[in-house]
């Protein structure tokens, strides 16, 4: 008797994998160009952020993200929305 066992992987959210759709980054900075913190739509390709934010961007936009909004959150903290799809 045979017994076929699927082995079950996470998604993975690395270049690297094929992606449809639309998807989103809310990249957080510093006005002195320090990464804070980067959030992101469940199955976005993105790759690892880097504490530089020109650098991070500049990765993005590589990736064909593209920079829908830059909002101040305060005086030295402002936040990129990028969208990439559709």
């Amino acid at each position: 008797m045979r017994i076929n066992r699927e082995i079950q992987t996470p998604p993975q959210t690395m270049i690297g994998q094929a992606w449809t759709g639309r998807h989103v980054i809310l990249l957080h900075c510093t006005t002195n160009n320090e990464f804070i913190n980067l959030y992101k739509s469940y199955h976005a390709p993105i790759e690892p952020p880097r504490q530089n934010c020109a650098e991070t961007l500049s990765q993005l936009l590589s990736i064909g993200y593209r920079i829908v909004a830059i909002t101040p959150i305060s005086a030295n903290h402002i936040q990129y929305f990028l969208v990439l799809g559709d």
